[in-house]
């Protein structure tokens, strides 16, 4: 497994992470492109793969979509490893439970309907129009910018 050094400036990346998010793209694409170079992928074939996890899932409101880009990724942390090793699927499987558990702390959980205090449990797949509106009663900016930080910290204690 190749061993990076990261130095990573995170306040550098959770503002790109914030700024993608409020050119649209959705919570799960802001935090993996901001990150494109790390992964060694086009930024817009990254946003195309994570385009699902955003809304917590397709809109189901579960596991939020900056959590989940940010556990993707984390993913650079073993580059170079078997997709098949236990091992190395232990390490990355710790890593999702680290940076959970990190931002469980600072946001109260990882639950996307939780986060934004939502009742239902999912809503219509059709995203909600990107208004100036959308963007004052919503804290996903900050919560992408949160995840942006958090990862590119993981990645330079590696």
């Amino acid at each position: 497994m190749e061993k990076k050094n990261y130095a990573i400036n995170v306040e550098e990346r959770a503002e790109q992470a914030r700024q993608a998010f409020q050119q649209g793209y959705n919570c799960s694409q802001s935090v993996v492109i901001a990150y494109a170079d790390v992964l060694e992928q086009d930024p817009e074939v990254l946003a195309n793969l994570v385009s699902p996890l955003g809304g917590g899932m397709g809109r189901l409101r579960e596991v939020c979509g900056a959590v989940s880009g940010m556990f993707i990724v984390s993913s650079a942390a073993y580059r170079g490893a078997s997709n098949t090793d236990r091992d190395v699927r232990a390490k990355q499987y710790a890593a999702v439970q680290q940076l959970a558990q990190r931002y469980s702390n600072e946001c109260g959980s990882i639950v996307c309907r939780e986060l934004l205090g939502l009742k239902q449990h999912s809503d219509a797949p059709v995203p909600e129009e990107r208004t100036p509106d959308y963007y004052r009663r919503r804290p996903c900016a900050e919560y992408v910018a949160l995840a942006a930080r958090m990862v590119g910290e993981y990645l330079n204690e590696k």
